[in-house]
């Protein structure tokens, strides 16, 4: 994100590049209609991890808390990444799936419409 300073004199190297990170890169992940999380989770993620790996880490780590989790079928979950529709295998490393440095990831989850169905 820029920044526009009212000082000519404001520079300063952003502190969330990759390097940063070390093999890790950092991105964000929002669950679509489940606004008990009012803005997408930021999470380290190794892009070598498969995406089965990241559902069972990092994923049920940041949503576990919501009481649609559980229910969720990830054979019907709708994916998109940088928006652009993804289809992920279980089996595919997130780098072959195309995550890099802050990508945003967003998952819709059909017939779970948040808690009391109140897209919460």
């Amino acid at each position: 994100m820029s920044v526009r300073a009212i000082r000519p004199d404001y520079d300063f190297e952003p502190r969330d590049l990759q390097k940063h990170y070390g093999d890790n890169i950092l991105i964000y992940v929002g669950w679509d209609h489940h606004t008990l999380y009012c803005a997408a989770h930021a999470m380290l993620v190794s892009p070598q991890q498969t995406f089965q790996e990241f559902l069972d880490q990092q994923m049920q780590a940041g949503f576990h808390q919501h009481p649609d989790f559980e229910r969720i079928n990830w054979e019907e979950v709708q994916f998109t990444l940088n928006k652009q529709a993804i289809q992920p295998r279980a089996e595919q490393t997130l780098a072959e799936l195309g995550f890099d440095q802050k990508s945003l990831l967003r998952f819709v989850t059909p017939g779970l419409k948040g808690y009391q169905g109140a897209h919460v």
